[in-house]
Order: C-alpha cells, then structure tokens, then sequence
C-alpha cells in the first residue's frame, strides 16, 4: 500500500488554513493528526487531508440546503 506524505505547507496550501489554525483543530479532535516522520519532522497522509476536505465540503453544502 503506498501513501503520499505532505508536509505543513502543501497541508497548508491544500486547505487554505493557517499553521496555528491546523494546530488548534488537531489539539480539538477535528483534523487529522500528523505522523512522525523522524526527529521534529511530521506529515500528513494526503488520504486523509483529502478525506476531511471532502467532510468539510459536504457539511457546507448541507447547511446551504438547510438554508433554503
């Protein structure tokens, strides 16, 4: 099974959210948390930022449903 890896800036640029505001959501349960990758390095699954966007896309278009 292979897995591609992101480090904080493609994380970053893939979710448009802040590195504090990454680090707050993980520290609340609701972003995924990284992986270490050895000393101080971590990552991301890229699975599972792709999962979360897709959470967060499908909750903003069922609000918007709600809405009308």
């Amino acid at each position: 099974m292979l897995h591609t890896i992101l480090r904080l800036p493609a994380v970053k640029t893939s979710t448009g959210l802040s590195r504090s505001t990454i680090y707050l959501r993980i520290a609340q349960g609701t972003f995924p948390k990284p992986v270490g990758l050895g000393g101080r390095a971590v990552g991301w699954l890229e699975a599972e930022i792709q999962q979360w966007l897709q959470r967060q896309i499908e909750a903003t278009r069922e609000l918007r449903r709600e809405a009308i």
